[in-house]
Parts: structure tokens; C-alpha cells; sequence
């Protein structure tokens, strides 16, 4: 077996090793980077990480010259080129070499700084089977062509890399539906003992109210029964948060029965939905669940409008009150933990979040989200 044969299998070899030992995945890109770079003794590299959209965000990079990291690094992080063009409309299929990198070239047209040298890269679909996670960009300085042996080599590396990054992807699916079970089992047992207690302890004491005359005993017998009637009222809404129940018929059905347990008369207009990938209902459910809470407890109405739009893209959702509103304008920080927390989770699934309130006029918030 040749010299150069087993390098390639000990750079393999000890690229698996780093990625069995990885759980998060920009950790894993980071350190796999590095790795590669110096097992193949090349100078520098970047990873793309390209979303079903074909929208690209700068996932890893290792020893970029002072050009590249230009301003946080802008020139790899805005515009397109050669291979994001070609990833997206399907043409890069393979390991390819780049005749010239446009980044480069436009680092030095602007002169934001030096190069080392490096004005070509080879780039690498990350991809495990059919399925592709972004690029791999590998260069050095003065390199023109890498050999087609490098290009298998980078090739059997990115599948090693879109591998793992499936791999997670799946531990992670795991990990939110063994979270869903858990909140489940919590809601069940919940329902089952604490609800019955607190429906005994009030059964109670409006028995024992009714055995005795004396005004001072069914005054606190009274309490009783009011602090356990809010106490269960309280242990219904925690289950519901744990496991909204008709979530299984859909996000509408969900918040609908939800406004009900609080009370609130809801108006809604829906359209187009139909069924909606479960991480998505589940975020619509927490954020639609919140400001129903908020609805109750600090609008002063319990009338509320619910919309909820699917079109092929997106998903709208809109829920409205007519009550005492807040002031709030675009130019000052949100004002809530809650309402920060919902603007997060639509900002995580890569959606938009807008509020709008003004005092004595309610409060509307908006979420799309892509699909």
C-alpha cells in the first residue's frame, strides 16, 4: 500500500474519531476544519451551512487571512458566488476546483486587507445520501488545482461530515419528542393526583360548611373552598402548558380550547391550514399560549381575535385584544421576559416578530414563520 494511500485512510480515520466525539454541531465543524487542514497540510478553509431555502450562514472557519475577516468577516457572510450559486440550482454535485474565488477577488478590488496569496479554493457538498447541508471550502496560498486524488479525499470527508450532521439533526428530533413524552407523563400525573386532591380538599370543605352554624368556622370553611377552586383552576392551566390538549387536531383547535379553560371568548379566521411540521405547531402553541395569558391577565377584555394563515411558504399567525394596551413603539426594548421569549422562539425557526400596542387601544402580535 502507498505512502499517500495511507495518509488518506489515517486522515479519515482520525477525522470519524473527531466527529463520534462531537455532540454540537459548530463545535464539530470547527474542530473538524482545523483537522482536515493540517492532516492535508493545506492552509485555510470555510463551511457554509445552507438551509432548504438556499439562505447560507458562515458555520465554521480556520485561519482565514486579514482580508477574508474583513469587518466580522463580511465578505464570506454577505453576496453570493460561484459555488453557492451552482449548491443551490443543483449543478454542484461533486468535489470541484474553483478557477477563482469572487470573495477574494472582491477583498481585493475593495482592499480590505491581505490575502496570503490565496485566489483559488476547492468546494465540497456536504451532503449525507440525497440529502445536503452546505459546502466545504478548503484552500492555500498560490494553489490553482488541487489533484483529483485531493478531491476524492475532500469528497469521502464532507460525507463523513453531512453524516454526522444528519446524525444530529435525528439525536435532536429524539431529544424534543422524549421531551414532549416526559411533559406528557408530568401532565398525566398531575391530572391524576394533585387535580383529584385539590378537588377533594374543596368537595370537603363545602361539606363541613354545611354541618356547622357557627359564622366564623364557615367563613374560613369559605376561603377554603375559594383558595382550592383557584388552586385547581391554576393546576388546570399548568397541564395545559405541560399538554395542550387538541393539539393532535391541529394548532387552531389547541388555542381555541385553551382561550376556553381562560375564560376568554375568541373570535378566529382561519385559512389554509391544514396539518404543519410538529416542531412548527409546537413553537405557534407556546407563543399563541403566552399571549392568551397575557390577554387574561393584563388587558382588562376577554374578547380576543386568533388568525392563523398557511400559504405555501409560510404560516401567519395573529392574535389581537381590544383592552388597555401599553405603550410601545419599535424604537424601545420589548418590554416582558414573556413576550421576549416569544419574539426568541419565532427568531429561532428564522421567522419575524412584530408587536404592536398603544395605550387604551390593545395589543396585536404578529409571527410568520417559513415553512
Amino acid at each position: 500500500m502507498s505512502d499517500n494511500r495511507i495518509h488518506e485512510l489515517n486522515t479519515l480515520k482520525t477525522i470519524a474519531e473527531k466527529l463520534n466525539e462531537a455532540t454540537d454541531v459548530r463545535d464539530m465543524l470547527r474542530d473538524v476544519l482545523k483537522e482536515l487542514l493540517h492532516l492535508i497540510e493545506l492552509d485555510t478553509g470555510w463551511i457554509f451551512l445552507i438551509n432548504k431555502q438556499g439562505e447560507y450562514e458562515l458555520a465554521a472557519d480556520y485561519s482565514l487571512p486579514e482580508g477574508l475577516t474583513w469587518n466580522r468577516r463580511q465578505p464570506l457572510c454577505t453576496g453570493g458566488c460561484w459555488c453557492i450559486d451552482r449548491y443551490k440550482d443543483g449543478r454542484l454535485k461533486t468535489a470541484a476546483n474553483i478557477i477563482s474565488c469572487k470573495r477574494i477577488e472582491e477583498v481585493i478590488e475593495h482592499k480590505w486587507g491581505e490575502t496570503r496569496g490565496i485566489t483559488h479554493h476547492a468546494t465540497v457538498p456536504l451532503r449525507a445520501g440525497k440529502e445536503k447541508f452546505g459546502l466545504l471550502n478548503v484552500a492555500a496560498p498560490k494553489k490553482t488545482h488541487f489533484s483529483d486524488g485531493e478531491l476524492a479525499l475532500l469528497e469521502a470527508v464532507a460525507f463523513q461530515i453531512g453524516t454526522a450532521i444528519k446524525r444530529n439533526q435525528l439525536v435532536e428530533k429524539e431529544r424534543r419528542h422524549a421531551l414532549i413524552e416526559e411533559r406528557n407523563r408530568l401532565a398525566q400525573d398531575l391530572h391524576d393526583s394533585v387535580n383529584q386532591l385539590l378537588f377533594s380538599i374543596m368537595l370537603t370543605a363545602r361539606g363541613t360548611k354545611e354541618m356547622t352554624k357557627q359564622p366564623d368556622i364557615q367563613e374560613m370553611l369559605t376561603y377554603l373552598q375559594e383558595l382550592s377552586q383557584e388552586a385547581l383552576t391554576e393546576m388546570k392551566a399548568l397541564i395545559w402548558q405541560l399538554r395542550p390538549q387538541g393539539l393532535e387536531n391541529g394548532i387552531a383547535a389547541a388555542l381555541l380550547n385553551y382561550a376556553n379553560v381562560l375564560a376568554l371568548k375568541m373570535e378566529s379566521e382561519i385559512s389554509g391550514v391544514s396539518t404543519l411540521p410538529c416542531h412548527i405547531e409546537e413553537e405557534l402553541w407556546r407563543v399563541g399560549q403566552e399571549a392568551l395569558n397575557n390577554c387574561k391577565k393584563h388587558a382588562g377584555t376577554n374578547q380576543v381575535y386568533l388568525s392563523i394563515t398557511r400559504s405555501k411558504q409560510t404560516v401567519e399567525m395573529v392574535i389581537r385584544d381590544k383592552g388597555d394596551g401599553f405603550y410601545y413603539d419599535e424604537t424601545t426594548s420589548i418590554p416582558t421576559l414573556g413576550l421576549k421569549g416569544m419574539r426568541d422562539r419565532v427568531m429561532k425557526l428564522g421567522g419575524s416578530f412584530n408587536l404592536t400596542s398603544a395605550p387604551g387601544q390593545g395589543t396585536m402580535i404578529e409571527i410568520i414563520i417559513p415553512l
